[in-house]
């Protein structure tokens, strides 16, 4: 395959009116700040029929914010996934509180609910509810869990915006959300995130951190020290002109899922991940868990030998048990299923000829 040929991991969709959006803002002169941050959080907020949405510079920047405005710090313990990206678990401990690491479930990848029950202790505060690959946690029983113990949820919707469970978003069932707009996600800004919440007093103090943790009232005048978390208004024009399209976008991913499932369902050693019951995902990359029994060579040697013929990988997250740095114990499914995932190359550019040849090419490597 020629490099021109070879097929990307992830690609944004900008086949709208980004660029018209993109030159009305540069000719208004507002480029920071603008009418596009606000239509956006507008239309964000009508879409997901909550009152409240703070855009900001990226997903990682909104659990900080969310973890602040629900008065998080030293000496709280907050339950996060022993397998995911590390954004959560930095930004628990960029707040001085400590990151409780639960397991997680062996089909769906998210955080098992039993883990979760056993981890609480007098410290906890929250759970940090990340839903991963598109897939959601099981909310309804983490949602009593917190009720029962009297803790906080916030939910990371990075990886699955606009999936529901048992009909609600993810993203509705928690405290707080917060979501990412990075170019691989489901609307791709490049950069920027927001927060989603429907309690006027989490927005307001998150509003202020946004912004230097400056009053709204009293210019220059600070109360609490802040950050400059602000989204542009370049960024959110990118935004508004996804979000016109957003229904499309969601169909193009729905189907591009399908024509994998139809693929790799029933090839031996690959296990597609499990969507909880009562899910509608909006997946946001295809990841398969590799039983090295069936392939030639463990999960590098798969990603190196898709790489040879134009096709990019990426590797399933590491569990913080590896990295030295965390100091996370050891948890058997988070190890086991980190190990053998492959995220396949997904976006809503990819056509059914390019799924076909990928999965080929995936099971030529099968023994």
């Amino acid at each position: 395959m020629s490099s021109q040929d070879s097929i990307a991991w992830a690609k944004p969709a900008l086949a709208g009116r980004e660029k018209e959006y993109v030159e009305d803002a540069l000719l208004s002169s507002w480029i920071s700040g603008g009418r596009y941050v606000e239509r956006f959080e507008r239309e964000f907020a009508s879409l997901y029929s909550v009152p409240y949405v703070l855009t900001v510079t990226s997903g990682t920047a909104a659990l900080y914010l969310a973890l602040r405005a629900l008065g998080i710090g030293p000496g709280d313990e907050v339950i996060v996934p022993g397998f995911t990206f590390a954004a959560p678990v930095n930004m628990v401990i960029e707040t001085g509180a400590t990151p409780v690491y639960a397991d997680v479930d062996s089909s769906t990848w998210c955080l098992d609910t039993p883990s979760v029950r056993e981890s609480i202790t007098s410290r906890t505060k929250a759970i940090l509810a990340v839903h991963l690959y598109g897939n959601v946690c099981e909310m309804e029983a983490l949602q009593e869990m917190a009720r029962q113990s009297g803790l906080f949820i916030i939910e990371d919707v990075a990886q699955a915006a606009f999936s529901r469970y048992k009909g609600r978003y993810a993203g509705t069932w928690g405290d707080i959300s917060c979501f990412s707009f990075h170019a691989t996600k489901t609307i791709a800004m490049g950069e920027g995130g927001c927060v989603l919440t429907s309690r006027e007093a989490y927005y307001t103090q998150m509003h202020i951190l946004r912004d230097h943790g400056m009053s709204r009232d009293k210019r220059y005048w600070h109360d609490v020290r802040g950050y400059n978390f602000r989204l542009t208004n370049l960024q959110a024009a990118v935004g508004c002109a996804q979000l016109e399209r957003i229904k499309d976008i969601i169909s193009r991913r729905r189907q591009i899922y399908g024509w994998y499932y139809r693929h790799l369902n029933d090839v031996r050693g690959i296990t597609l991940q499990a969507f909880n019951p009562e899910t509608e995902p909006v997946v946001w990359t295809l990841a398969v868990k590799l039983d090295p029994a069936f392939f030639k060579g463990e999960r590098d040697f798969v990603m190196n030998a898709l790489s040879c013929v134009g096709i990019e990988t990426r590797p399933g997250f590491y569990p913080f048990s590896a990295m030295p740095l965390y100091q996370a114990p050891r948890l058997p499914v988070a190890e086991e299923v980190a190990g053998r995932i492959i995220c396949l190359p997904f976006y809503p550019d990819l056509l059914e000829e390019q799924v076909a040849l990928i999965c080929g090419e995936v099971k030529k490597l099968s023994a």
